[in-house]
């Protein structure tokens, strides 16, 4: 397929905050601003999308409650609409994040339309399809067939790309492209933001970014923020995308009423990243971990639990300090080392941000979704 013709790409994705969204966000949003034209199908319009970007389409899924189902169905009415607008824009290819509901919906809706229509399928695996739905009898038949239907598969890390041919057999090729992020401008100064969050003249501000779901492990995070010493060198600021009260009897319980900020739903996510000193994550389990990308593009480390992909994006002792998962009193104690040493801290940072400018930029990860999507079109020419 020739490379200087522009493609027609259908994006669907979970709109809410969670790095499988805020990266088809950017991905879509970058794929427009290089010419292609990018169609995102989806029941909300993904939160970090701008309403007035030239090329750049969104497309409601409408669900509707019938009596006749005892819960509302999703998948039916997103492959019908994948379908629609598949057949009225003459989309090249489906991306969809997820293997279930989102392959399942686009290998359905390929096959309402007649074969010189039929778009191309590329699924991404960011983790969960895999590593929980994977594990279940009632979804595991239904991701393994969505994957083998797919006319191409990328997982974001190379530990995804194991875990998926482990847990479902698969021996298809699979792609690994991780992450990007591209910044914004924060909005505000660093001193402002700081200043409104309480933190006073040399506290170390540190950040968690995350959806909250229990992979998270929320409660190892604050069972660590309470064993740093001494408490007053610190404020733990939480960007939470999900609501955070059922985990304020656990900030109660701890004592970390004073120590512990809570953000919800934030757009403007780059302001606090600016205003921060350190990123703390405390995941069991994560397939690639965007917010220590999004803590080293604004160059500053993080101290997180050595799991899953999360040693692909950092590395420890030099980009950044992990830890053995569950040991919070080691995971408290790598975080008032830099805390007491703001030179390593700094370069640390410095040396963060040259990784995700070299390895995790939409200058390298971009083109390769490109390249990948003209891959499946010129097979199906």
């Amino acid at each position: 397929m020739d490379p200087a013709v522009p493609l027609k790409i259908g994006i669907t994705c979970y709109p809410s905050v969670g790095g499988s969204g805020i990266l088809a966000s950017a991905l879509g949003e970058e794929l427009a601003r290089r010419g292609h034209e990018v169609h995102f199908i989806s029941y909300e319009r993904p939160f970090r999308i701008p309403a007035d970007s030239p090329r750049l389409f969104f497309h409601p899924v409408v669900i509707n409650d019938y009596g006749l189902f005892k819960y509302p169905d999703y998948t039916l009415p997103l492959s019908v609409k994948m379908a629609e607008v598949t057949r009225d824009h003459g989309l090249d290819v489906l991306h969809v994040h997820y293997a279930v509901p989102h392959a399942t919906a686009a290998i359905l809706a390929r096959s309402m339309l007649p074969p010189a229509q039929q778009p191309r399928v590329v699924t991404t695996l960011h983790g969960t399809d895999t590593t929980l739905l994977g594990r279940d009898p009632g979804y595991g038949p239904a991701i393994t067939h969505a994957l083998a239907c797919s006319d191409a598969v990328t997982t974001v890390s190379a530990y995804l790309q194991r875990e998926t041919r482990e847990l479902l057999a698969v021996e298809r090729p699979i792609d690994v492209i991780h992450n990007f992020f591209i910044p914004r401008t924060p909005r505000r100064p660093r001193e402002e933001v700081r200043r409104e969050l309480g933190l006073a003249p040399g506290e170390a501000m540190l950040l968690h970014l995350s959806n909250l779901r229990p992979p998270k492990r929320i409660d190892l995070l604050l069972k660590t923020a309470a064993a740093i010493r001494p408490r007053e060198a610190f404020k733990l600021v939480i960007l939470a995308g999900a609501d955070f009260s059922p985990f304020a009897g656990e900030v109660r319980r701890l004592g970390l009423e004073d120590r512990v900020v809570v953000r919800e739903n934030v757009n403007d996510i780059e302001d606090y990243l600016q205003a921060a000193d350190l990123g703390l994550f405390t995941s069991e389990m994560e397939s690639f971990c965007l917010g220590i990308l999004e803590t080293m593009c604004f160059g500053f480390p993080s101290v997180a639990t050595a799991v899953g992909g999360i040693p692909e994006v950092m590395q420890d002792g030099a980009t950044g300090l992990l830890v053995p998962f569950g040991d919070t009193d080691a995971q408290a104690r790598a975080v008032e080392t830099l805390i007491r040493d703001p030179a390593r801290r700094a370069a640390l940072g410095q040396a963060a941000q040259v990784r995700a400018r070299e390895l995790f930029s939409a200058d390298v990860i971009v083109p390769r979704y490109e390249a990948l999507y003209r891959r499946v079109c010129a097979v199906r020419a």
